[in-house]
């Protein structure tokens, strides 16, 4: 299960996400499963058409009633989605499922008469939204930093339940079990520089590597394939790792020379540039353990939290692309994009925690001053004047202790060494 939150202004700006689009073909019918209105007039619908509690403001009530202190968007969707490889859950078992997401987000514990309003609505199959306001009965204010992290949680915790988690064992039969006994074929790189394709002995396996540039030879040492000298460096892999992709298809067993497979030269490619970040938090690390002060500890403790930018920033972000990434590639793996949310919303709580960090790092720099100075031996006009007169340092150098005052300086040129 995957959990997605938003904020609004007013349960009643939901009602076009909720009710989909204008065009009758495209409306969806969302239907109340379950709802806890607290303090309100408990007469109120618990099932069917939530337009009466989504326009009629039963869940802004408590925001209105602060007036100018309520936040600016009290209003808190949860949308949960489950996999499509399981069986889709009841409207019964999706209320269960909300009612656990405002419990294990401290919306409305169970037990707490002045908890948040909630409800729950369902538009789609496997999918329920939970429509709820930050402003408890009391007239406090749910604090929602960390509401991300409890909820992806909390959905992780049924997903187990409805034992949703269990992995299936693959197939260990592939197509490399239907392949033709044929002999394979190398597609190697010489000491000199050639690319040699040695093994073809038949002439559908010599046809396909004609067609992808090799020129064919027959000598002493049978029928071999081989790119003309005047191939350029940069083109060879990628002509080999063509023609043993054309051969495989055909279900020839090929063994290409690693030094010619484009996939495994990208993918050091990519290493060597995961290398390269990963080398750069280390000389963070570094500069961060190396600081003086707590102006150089917060430029580079910036680098790591800002929020706009920052290292935590962009793994959040890289994360959250490789979960919805993973199921553009293959519908099936909710599982695994799952598991990249959890980490993502990880990570996002990670931000959370170290919101504010900066300014109270900030706030030290004047205490750090005002210790340093507390620290230093008091000095007074006449230490200060001892400190810059001839005579002081003279004394120092005899080990002699300097007189309490400079002594008169004489008129005329002499004046010019006189402390002012």
């Amino acid at each position: 299960m995957i959990a997605h939150l938003q904020r609004a202004t007013t349960t009643a700006a939901l009602i076009p996400a909720l009710y989909g689009h204008e065009d009758p073909r495209y409306r969806l019918r969302p239907r109340l499963i379950g709802a806890d209105y607290r303090g309100a007039d408990m007469q109120l619908p618990l099932f069917g058409d939530p337009q009466n509690v989504l326009g009629g403001g039963v869940l802004d009530a408590p925001a209105a009633g602060l007036g100018a202190r309520a936040p600016e968007r009290p209003v808190w969707m949860c949308s949960v989605r489950s996999s499509p490889r399981h069986p889709d859950l009841t409207d019964t078992q999706w209320a269960d499922v909300a009612r656990r997401l405002v419990t294990a987000t401290g919306l409305a514990p169970e037990g707490d008469p002045d908890g948040c309003r909630w409800a729950a609505i369902r538009t789609l199959d496997r999918s329920v939204h939970i429509v709820a306001t930050v402003v408890r009965e009391d007239g406090s204010i749910h604090s929602t930093y960390r509401d991300a992290f409890h909820a992806q949680a909390e959905c992780h915790r049924v997903a187990a339940d409805l034992g949703h988690l269990t992995r299936s064992v693959p197939s260990v039969t592939t197509a490399k079990d239907y392949r033709m006994p044929t002999p394979a074929i190398v597609i190697g790189l010489e000491p000199s520089g050639a690319v040699v394709a040695q093994g073809s002995s038949d002439d559908l396996s010599a046809t396909l590597l004609k067609h992808s540039g090799f020129a064919e030879k027959r000598d002493w040492y049978g029928r071999r394939h081989r790119l003309p000298t005047a191939t350029a460096a940069a083109d060879r892999a990628a002509i080999a790792t063509h023609a043993a992709e054309m051969l495989r298809a055909a279900r020839y067993s090929v063994d290409l020379d690693p030094r010619l497979d484009t996939e495994l030269i990208t993918g050091r490619e990519g290493r060597r540039q995961l290398a390269t970040a990963g080398e750069q938090i280390l000389q963070l690390t570094d500069q961060i353990r190396g600081t003086a002060d707590f102006g150089e500890f917060t430029e580079a403790l910036d680098q790591l939290i800002d929020p706009d930018g920052g290292i935590l920033d962009r793994v959040h972000e890289a994360l959250e692309a490789a979960s919805e990434q993973v199921t553009d590639l293959d519908p099936e793996q909710y599982a695994m994009s799952d598991r990249l949310g959890f980490a993502a919303d990880f990570v996002s709580a990670a931000q959370g925690e170290l919101a504010g960090l900066l300014d109270e790092v900030e706030r030290t720099r004047p205490h750090e001053a005002a210790t340093a100075l507390a620290a230093a031996p008091h000095s007074s006009t006449a230490d200060a004047a001892r400190a810059t007169s001839p005579a002081a340092v003279a004394a120092r150098a005899l080990n002699v202790s300097a007189p309490p005052f400079p002594p008169p300086a004489a008129a005329g040129p002499q004046q010019t060494g006189r402390t002012r």
